[in-house]
């Protein structure tokens, strides 16, 4: 029987919440389950991932694939590294240094991407501004501009009265 890990839908309609499962490959998506390893809530600013880790190495170890998505989020969590970092038989104490080595390492690109979004939007930001100055200097250049001939429209029947 081949084990795939893989995401179960739950939640509402437009508000899905994913399980993450231990499950065989030719079961549909949302079947039968052997086991639930993990929650994945994408909903959320940044997505919250939950894994029992312990839970996730037992089934990778016992070759259970994970679908690429779940790759994705094993990978974000550190967890893939952990197996590798097993595999070449290092100690727990190296494991552990290399996790935390890794992590800040993550959290500092995060944090270096959270700045870049931050100056986009406040790009963004200022330019809808400038845009909405150029507008409303045009609608009063126009507004200006039918006073203007409104004056001297009434100017001149004013001047076609006086001179009947």
């Amino acid at each position: 029987m081949a084990v795939k890990l893989r995401l179960r839908r739950m939640g509402k309609k437009r508000q899905p919440i994913y399980k993450v499962v231990a499950a065989d490959a030719r079961s549909p998506r949302d079947g039968k389950i052997i086991e639930a390893i993990g929650m994945y809530n994408p909903k959320t600013d940044p997505a919250t991932i939950e894994f029992q880790e312990d839970r996730v190495l037992y089934w990778l170890g016992c070759g259970a694939q994970p679908t690429e998505t779940v790759r994705n989020l094993l990978s974000k969590h550190g967890i893939l590294l952990k197996k590798e970092l097993k595999k070449e038989g290092l100690s727990e104490e190296a494991i552990a240094a290399k996790l935390e080595e890794w992590s800040s390492n993550n959290k500092s690109s995060l944090e270096q991407k959270k700045v870049k979004a931050e100056q986009k939007k406040k790009e963004k930001a200022e330019a809808a501004q400038k845009k909405l100055e150029e507008e409303n200097k045009e609608k009063e250049a126009e507004a200006a501009e039918v006073k203007d001939t409104a004056s001297e429209d009434v100017s001149a029947e004013e001047e076609k009265l006086e001179t009947e």
